[in-house]
């Protein structure tokens, strides 16, 4: 059966043999099931519990735009250390300022176990971060020196999310469930003045599994107010190509899975335009990058190499319908990483 084919969520994720259900989703899986996954070696030798722990990686991030301000939080469980960022994108002066922390052993950090239920916290020197998933719907609590915030993502009636589970490597896999391109409400507080939340627009990334020793992609997401209604927009390459993709268009809440696309840029020039087009022409964008979240860690057995930019698409992308929908000079965000984990 092709990966592409969509299959109503499962309750858990494991089959009776212990194995990932692999496929595009209709709705939420309720329980990543990753005790009960028979975890096996590239000799077909069973893993120590050892490294079936570690070898089990999490992330969760939530972006969210408004008129003034974009704000990227991440929470990260990768056993060995736990990580976090929060930051906060000034548009008008193309400043971005930034909280951290990293946590040896993931030691003062919880992450949620269920896509559908649970909390993700972490402190940081300057405050508390913490997602709470209830029914599947995101919240976010910032306490920060900057920004104080209670706010929630609230998906248009009917609207599903992409959820999806592939193999990776050898004897791993991936599931990712993301949404874009949905209505922001509650409180925000940048810098002691309320923010206005009428056209404020967020989207989120739940990703977890066995990845690869050492994994890279590359990443694009868009949530926008355009001509046609909202707009969100999510564009990968480098973990879950196995089969399916995790492309996905959000028209006023209505999906449109995406074909694979292809990410040209160069990361050793900061303001190179990055091209990222499919084969068929169903999307055909140009980014340009205005500011950059970067961090690079070298622990010898664990690294990583991020940059996560904000800046400019401009180009098109056509849905499953054959309406085009042109960008103009769109804010959004690109990602390139590398990690060893």
């Amino acid at each position: 059966m092709s990966l592409n084919h969509l299959q109503l969520a499962p309750d858990k994720l494991m089959n009776t043999e212990g194995q990932p259900i692999f496929g595009h989703f209709d709705g939420v899986v309720g329980d990543l099931g990753v005790k009960q996954f028979n975890y096996f070696n590239e000799m077909d030798k069973p893993c120590s519990w050892f490294a079936k722990y570690f070898d089990y990686k999490q992330f969760q991030f939530i972006n969210i735009t408004t008129a003034r301000y974009i704000i990227g939080v991440a929470i990260a469980d990768i056993r060995y250390v736990g990580s976090s960022f929060c930051y906060l994108y000034d548009i008008e002066k193309n400043k971005l300022t930034e909280t951290q922390a990293l946590k040896p052993l993931s030691w003062g950090m919880s992450v949620s176990r269920s896509p559908q239920q649970g909390k993700a916290r972490i402190k940081h020197r300057q405050g508390k971060i913490e997602f709470s998933i209830k029914d599947s719907l995101w919240q976010l609590t910032i306490n920060t020196d900057d920004i104080k915030a209670e706010l929630q993502l609230n998906p248009p009636p009917l609207s599903l999310p992409m959820s999806l589970c592939t193999p990776t490597g050898y004897n791993g896999w991936t599931y990712t469930q993301k949404h874009n391109g949905l209505k922001v409400s509650g409180r925000l507080t940048i810098k002691d003045e309320p923010q206005p939340l009428n056209f404020a627009l967020g989207g989120y990334d739940f990703s977890a599994g066995y990845m690869r020793r050492e994994t890279s992609w590359r990443w694009a997401s868009i949530n926008a107010q355009v001509e046609q209604g909202v707009l969100g927009l999510n564009l990968a390459a480098g973990v879950n190509e196995t089969g399916a993709t995790e492309n996905v268009l959000w028209i006023n809440g209505e999906r449109h899975l995406l074909p694979g696309v292809k990410f040209d840029f160069n990361r050793h020039v900061s303001d190179d335009f990055w091209q990222i087009s499919t084969a068929t022409g169903q999307v055909d964008l140009t980014f340009r990058a205005l500011n950059c979240r970067s961090e690079k860690l070298n622990f010898g057995f664990l690294k990583s190499n991020f940059r996560q930019y904000i800046g400019y698409f401009s180009g098109h992308i056509i849905d499953n319908n054959g309406h085009k929908h042109v960008l103009r000079n769109q804010l959004g965000l690109t990602e390139d990483h590398f990690a060893k984990w």
